[in-house]
């Protein structure tokens, strides 16, 4: 699959999973699943004209940033996440960057493409103090994940695993990942809404079988506030409901150790899921993968630090 078709794939199934009051949003987007900037650039123009900046505008814009990083135009790209900061940061003197679900989406889409654009052409030095400095600012926000999943993907290989918080957990009780060193671990960072998820549990769970004797597997998630039945759950309405998706969906891998702690998502970067990370021997990141890998991948992958 080219970049382009996987870019047009991305906006459609994130055009499936949006609300229908959108609106210049998915304007936007549709525009440029199409491939037509001219049609995006006189969407915003139109609904700038009539509504001004919004949170809205803003996060429109930011796919602005997002194409012109998939077809490689760097100059392009950084000037547009740019411009998607400067207003972000604007409508940040009104509000608080949490006060509705546009803006984090906007600031995090423009930080992160001004990183990977960075990335991209050679400077990795500038990317890493990019999110770090965004990283100290917004640490505690809900774009907290997405700035450290950008990090760990230049950064994290190659690290000393984070421990993880295991007070709250389902299944047996997780191991300190101090105490695995000297054995592969995969964590297997989920999600209860999640269907990438649900898609990648068999494969580990034929993997664990595979290696029985050299791989431990824990899955990490946490709670969202919601189930797919009540739009606000309680702690302990949500904790019941992920039991009885790990027993529907995950019947393979029940005998996993589940932590459940935000923390955790937070620390490894898990704003996509399901996010992999497979460490060796030492305890070191061996592989980061936000987003599922096919058996053969996967399989190569652990086979590599197996051996080792």
């Amino acid at each position: 699959m080219t970049k382009n078709l996987r870019f047009r794939k991305l906006l459609i199934l994130i055009a499936l999973a949006t609300p229908a009051w959108a609106g210049i949003v998915e304007d936007v987007r549709d525009a440029l699943a199409q491939n037509s900037l001219s049609a995006a650039e006189a969407e915003l123009n139109s609904y700038r004209a009539k509504n001004g900046v919004t949170p809205e505008y803003v996060e429109a814009y930011s796919w602005m940033a997002r194409a012109a990083l998939n077809a490689r135009d760097y100059h392009q790209a950084t000037a547009d996440a740019k411009q998607t900061n400067a207003l972000a940061l604007e409508q940040l003197k009104q509000r608080p960057l949490d006060a509705e679900p546009h803006l984090p989406l906007a600031l995090g889409a423009a930080i992160e493409v001004e990183s990977q654009t960075l990335a991209a052409r050679g400077q990795r030095a500038q990317a890493i103090a990019v999110l770090q400095t965004a990283l100290h600012t917004y640490g505690s926000t809900s774009i907290r994940a997405r700035l450290q999943k950008n990090l760990n993907l230049l950064s994290f290989e190659g690290k000393a695993a984070p421990a993880l918080r295991e007070e709250q957990f389902l299944g047996s009780k997780p191991p300190a990942l101090a105490q695995l060193k000297g054995a592969p671990v995969l964590l297997f960072f989920w999600a209860h809404w999640c269907g990438d998820c649900k898609a990648e549990a068999p494969i580990i769970t034929q993997l664990r079988t595979e290696f029985a004797q050299g791989l431990t597997v824990l899955g990490p998630t946490r709670l969202y506030g919601y189930t797919a039945q009540v739009e606000n759950a309680a702690p302990s309405d949500e904790l019941a409901y992920i039991d009885a998706v790990r027993h529907r969906f995950y019947a393979g891998l029940l005998d996993m150790p589940v932590p459940i702690s935000k923390y955790n998502f937070d620390m490894y970067g898990a704003s996509t899921t399901p996010t992999l990370v497979l460490l060796d021997r030492t305890g070191k990141v061996a592989m980061y993968h936000p987003g599922a890998l096919p058996y053969d991948q996967l399989k190569a992958e652990i086979e590599k630090v197996v051996v080792r």
